[in-house]
């Protein structure tokens, strides 16, 4: 089980550290803030889970090892980008989207490649850190109903891309799309429902699974919930 959940951390890590590496990108930022906005988005819902639980100073800083690996993920993500759009100028390439004639150019941080890379990243740290949330919440043994496990095993999920967000001046992704913060949920309740009846390492695996089909899905069909359009309402 201690491999098992040192891979999952590992992906998660590595996954969310490259999205927000990503999302710095495309906000131009330079590989100060790049690096920055990588390991907090990375190690951010770890710390939050930490400080709930009262576990002071959070993992992050008693096992240096995950944020540092997040620095490395984002460094290495931004001299790919770097090199890939000096490349890209040196050749003389335009920075374009593909257009309606099917042309592809080279698209840069703009282009639906990146869009998509960012998306698939997300989606996998969301599902990995939901449930080791989870996972934490069991480790303290405490007499509990299923609302402390799910809890923790969302503020883990989420907690990361909250503070990427809010650094770099967007509204919270969790609030606006694709029922982001409920895939979280529904992992985190179905990896929690299936720990004494599964298995530890059964229950983390379905909940991890449940919540990325869920993101796939929801990014697929354009899944939202319900919002007032105040735009819309002025036109009736």
């Amino acid at each position: 089980m201690e491999h098992m959940l040192f891979v999952l951390d590992m992906i998660g890590t590595v996954a969310f550290a490259l999205s927000g590496a990503m999302t710095a990108i495309k906000k131009k930022m330079d590989i100060l803030g790049v690096m920055i906005l990588g390991m907090v988005t990375a190690v951010g819902g770890g710390m939050m889970r930490d400080i709930i639980l009262g576990i002071v100073p959070p993992q992050a800083f008693r096992e240096p090892f995950y944020a540092m690996t997040a620095l490395l993920t984002s460094m290495v993500m931004f001299a790919f980008i770097y090199f890939r759009e000096w490349k890209a100028r040196k050749k003389g390439w335009q920075e374009q989207a593909v257009d309606d004639t099917g042309k592809k150019g080279y698209q840069g941080v703009s282009g639906q490649r990146f869009a998509a890379m960012l998306m698939a990243a997300d989606t996998l740290g969301l599902g990995v850190f939901t449930v080791v949330g989870v996972k934490a919440a069991f480790d303290t043994r405490m007499e509990m109903n299923y609302f402390l496990p799910v809890f923790l095993g969302t503020i883990t999920g989420v907690g990361g891309g909250l503070l990427r967000d809010m650094m770099a001046g967007d509204r919270p992704y969790i609030f606006v799309k694709h029922v982001y913060a409920c895939a979280s949920i529904l992992g985190a309740f179905v990896c929690a429902f299936l720990w004494t009846r599964a298995g530890e390492e059964s229950a983390m695996i379905a909940g991890a699974v449940c919540v990325i089909i869920m993101r796939v899905l929801a990014i697929g069909f354009k899944w939202n919930l319900p919002r007032i359009d105040d735009a819309k309402m002025m036109q009736k």
